[in-house]
């Protein structure tokens, strides 16, 4: 039974902590990197479509990224969903390749983004903290069935309680990192 829980726990954190790497990742940095538009999505033929299965990415500069579509009708599409996505750069269009020059990110922008990674950190804790009540809730309810003794509850509870920091605390170092990278000029 508590086997099982712990399992769970496990897995359920590990996705808390890897959804947390995948959103800072899509937060810009200095540089233009094809993560930033993972969750960019391209109207093609009628259907929401991820930009990643549309086209491919090359990374010739630190602050330029080409993208060439796999269908070449697929480029006005594509160019518009970058238009009208929030990432603040503008696509140039020569008919074979889209050219995407991410602009010089200001102080200003810079503190932004920090404000978004903190939030998102937050996301992330309190998702491995609700991991936690739920564990902590089932260890609790064998114990008052009967199911495990007291000590055994405890026990499971302590390690549940070390599972959460370690995964908390692995948030924390990604958050630190995301941060120093963000602020580095």
């Amino acid at each position: 039974m508590i086997s099982e829980i712990q399992s769970d726990v496990e897995t359920r954190m590990g996705k808390a902590v890897d959804n947390a790497s995948e959103e800072f990742a899509a937060i810009r940095t200095g540089r233009a990197n094809p993560s930033l538009f993972s969750n960019l999505l391209v109207d093609y033929y009628g259907a929401p479509t991820p930009l990643q299965q549309l086209a491919s990415f090359q990374n010739p500069e630190a602050r330029t990224l080409l993208i060439t579509p796999y269908d070449r009708s697929a480029l006005g599409d594509i160019e518009k969903a970058l238009r009208d996505s929030d990432i603040g750069a503008n696509p140039a269009n020569d008919g074979n390749v889209i050219r995407v020059v991410m602009p010089e990110l200001t102080e200003e922008r810079r503190k932004e983004y920090v404000k978004i990674v903190h939030a998102k950190a937050e996301e992330a804790r309190v998702s491995v903290r609700n991991v936690r009540r739920h564990a902590k809730d089932s260890i609790e309810k064998l114990v008052k069935d009967g199911e495990i003794g007291e000590d055994e509850g405890k026990r499971a509870e302590k390690d549940l309680d070390a599972e959460t920091k370690k995964h908390v605390d692995h948030i924390d170092v990604m958050l630190k990192n995301k941060e120093a990278e963000l602020l580095q000029v």
